[in-house]
């Protein structure tokens, strides 16, 4: 009789430490869960803020607001009021989307370029529209290949990538609104709509510039954004003979 009390109480023991375990497990599955999730508000570039630019300036134009950002994705210092700095000075221009951090302003605008070029390299801008720049997705700093569509002399259309890999420096919008003119006597046609239109600036060697000049004026030009570990190769590219292999 005590044997069986014994094991009545040992398992009633191991019974509650599972329980136990149980329970601060879940607990530590919710902390984490809620520590993944946690977002803290800082303040964000709404729309472009021009070099020189105050930060009391932006806000009242409505350039700059408090968004919650995952904690995982804030950078450092990034700024969650202006109060401090609302007399500062963008010291480069700030783009949609970016935090604001104390390194991007300053008492006023230094005189020389708001652009950090490389040694041994020049910056040449492209400009794309919204689908030929992955969709607004590239960003100063983003590494990227230009794929090139045109025509050879044979008048044979082709495709080929025209560079495996550059660094983008800047990103400046240019979306020009045009109408079609009418002619006298005829009533005017609908504007045609308008794709955003983005100016890219690269940081390329002189050749490579010439490439890309050329390439701007003879055909289309596409942006595909690399990852870190992306290894572009050049090849013959594509034409309509191996299109399907």
């Amino acid at each position: 009789m005590d044997r069986r009390r014994v094991l009545l109480v040992v398992a009633a023991v191991v019974a509650a430490l599972g329980t136990v375990l149980v329970f601060l497990y879940v607990q530590g599955a919710d902390n984490r869960a809620e520590a993944q999730f946690a977002t803290q508000e800082v303040l964000v570039a709404n729309t472009q803020i021009e070099r020189g630019e105050t930060v009391r300036q932006a806000l009242d134009s409505g350039k700059l607001s408090r968004e919650a950002v995952a904690e995982g994705q804030i950078l450092p210092g990034a700024l969650s009021e202006a109060t401090d700095v609302a007399d500062l000075v963008a010291l480069t221009t700030i783009y949609p989307g970016e935090q604001i951090v104390p390194q991007k302003l300053g008492a006023t605008a230094a005189g020389e370029s708001p652009l950090t070029i490389p040694p041994g390299k020049i910056a040449v801008s492209v400009n794309l529209t919204d689908p030929a720049r992955v969709a607004g997705f590239i960003t100063p700093g983003s590494e990227v290949a230009i794929i090139y569509n045109g025509t050879d002399p044979a008048g044979q259309q082709f495709t080929r990538t025209l560079m495996t890999r550059a660094t983008v420096l800047g990103v400046g919008s240019t979306t020009p609104v045009s109408v079609a003119a009418a002619a006298d006597g005829q009533e005017a046609p609908a504007p045609a709509e308008q794709v955003p239109n983005t100016l890219l600036t690269l940081a390329v060697d002189q050749a490579q510039a010439q490439r890309i000049l050329f390439a701007q004026g003879s055909g289309e030009l596409t942006f595909a954004l690399l990852t870190p570990e992306a290894n572009l190769k050049a090849d013959p590219g594509v034409t309509a003979e191996n299109l399907f292999g």
